[in-house]
């Protein structure tokens, strides 16, 4: 029997390459894990209602999303956690006077404060963001997550001048303008504890790969936190371990050099 019990996986730059695909020792990751009995989160940014695909064709049924805000395990709510209708307000109108663009995220749809901009329809295509509408008031109550688009390095101070939000760097080539933004109390360690919590699993027969810096909080919280080789370079100092990159099996590598894949 295995010394660990879950494994919490990122989505983008950690399982997804950057052609969108899974490579076949990925696949051949999760199954063994499965075989021995691992519990399997897919943990990402992403909305829930956007990575159904990814969960069928990983067999997986339980997702940490929007950076933490939302926790599904088998299929039952464990989390929900929507952002502050004021903090919400505030974004809103400093993307208004910067000309930046936000996709803000609920359970159910992606609200585009911009909907006919190209740079808005670009991050949507590759980030294959289906559910698209454009945002009214009427939803200032249930967001879960927001990204800010076009957004120049000298003006994020003026969205962290804010208690208990920082933003992170979308990791993903040709949208390094992009940022999740991330509270200091809602976020996916905040959730992976949570989750850890409820099934009764000790920090140490836990494991988790991530790439982003909105993976920081998760494998600090994990017994045995992987950074990926292709991660943000400021993601190392929070991960015990470094593995090969999303395009060289960097799960796979991972779980091998902790003796689950022989």
């Amino acid at each position: 029997m295995s010394t660990y019990k879950i494994l919490f996986l990122d989505i983008d730059g950690t399982i997804l390459r950057p052609d969108d695909t899974i490579e076949e020792t990925t696949k051949e990751a999760v199954r063994l894990m499965k075989e021995q009995g691992i519990e399997i989160f897919l943990a990402t940014g992403r909305p829930l209602h956007e990575i159904t695909d990814i969960g069928e064709a990983l067999q997986i049924k339980s997702f940490i999303g929007y950076n933490g805000a939302y926790a599904i395990y088998d299929e039952k709510d464990v989390l929900k956690e929507p952002m502050s209708p004021e903090l919400v307000k505030t974004f809103l109108e400093i993307a208004q006077r910067k000309d930046n663009e936000l996709i803000l995220y609920t359970s159910t749809h992606n609200l585009l404060s911009n909907p006919d901009s190209p740079i808005t329809e670009r991050f949507a295509k590759k980030f294959h963001l289906q559910k698209n509408k454009a945002f009214t008031e009427d939803d200032i109550k249930n967001i879960l997550g927001i990204t800010i688009i076009h957004l120049k390095e000298e003006d994020i101070a003026l969205y962290e001048n804010f208690v208990n939000v920082h933003l992170s760097q979308v990791n993903i080539e040709g949208f390094r303008d992009a940022y999740d933004v991330i509270s200091d109390k809602v976020n996916k360690g905040m959730a992976v504890s949570k989750i850890l919590e409820r099934l009764h699993i000790k920090k140490e027969e836990a494991i988790a790969f991530g790439d982003g810096l909105n993976d920081k909080e998760m494998l600090s919280t994990v017994g045995e936190g992987f950074a990926m080789g292709n991660a943000n370079e400021k993601l190392f100092s929070y991960a015990k371990h470094k593995t090969s990159s999303v395009t060289d099996s960097g799960i796979y590598n991972g779980l091998k050099s902790l003796g689950l894949i022989k």
